[in-house]
């Protein structure tokens, strides 16, 4: 099995491809285990991450982020300087007024659904799908959720399933991982479980 830091090392010997950048977008459903492989994979390279929940302005923002994204991140990195962006606050519904920081480091990960989307896929270094059976995925997210918001759940499930299918975002990544394994008793464990 690969570990997280041998996939670092991967991804450290391939080019940067936005100006001195690396972008490792983490991409997957929501519940898959995106945000735990993310962790752990900027752990070993040291990279800061932005996470594309941060930048939806609400619900009806699933896809339609990405000039934000563009604008505050990834145009600034492009050139060599700090990006930066405001994080969305779902609980009062507004963008926080203070900016947080990107460094242009070498790695910066993008972590969330359509990280890895065609628009960018030029300038990704490496791009991940991270998956898992479909039961886990909505227990997790009701579990961390609530089921109070399931009515917007089930539309947000439905555009992802569209939105997958019509970029074909599994079939052109570097990498597929088994995000079940973060419920094992292995979960702590350094290794890149592959499906």
């Amino acid at each position: 099995m690969e570990t997280y830091a041998d996939l670092a090392r991967r991804i450290l010997a391939r080019p940067p491809r936005l100006g001195r950048t690396r972008i490792v977008a983490v991409d997957g459903p929501s519940g898959a285990g995106k945000t735990f492989f993310a962790a752990r994979l900027a752990a070993a390279l040291a990279a800061p991450v932005v996470r594309t929940d941060d930048l939806l302005d609400g619900w009806a923002d699933q896809f339609t982020f990405w000039p934000r994204l563009q604008e505050w991140v990834l145009d600034p990195l492009r050139a060599g300087e700090p990006g930066r962006y405001r994080r969305y606050d779902w609980v009062h519904g507004r963008f926080d007024p203070c900016w947080a920081v990107v460094p242009p480091a070498p790695v910066v990960l993008l972590e969330g659904a359509s990280s890895a989307r065609a628009d960018v896929r030029p300038e990704l270094a490496f791009a991940v799908f991270v998956t898992a059976p479909a039961a886990l995925r909505r227990a997790r997210v009701l579990t961390r959720d609530g089921q109070e918001l399931l009515p917007y759940l089930e539309r947000w499930w439905r555009r992802e399933q569209t939105h997958f299918a019509e970029d074909a975002t599994r079939e052109q990544v570097d990498l597929v991982v088994d995000g079940a394994s973060e419920d094992s008793p292995g979960a702590t464990a350094s290794y890149v479980r592959l499906r």
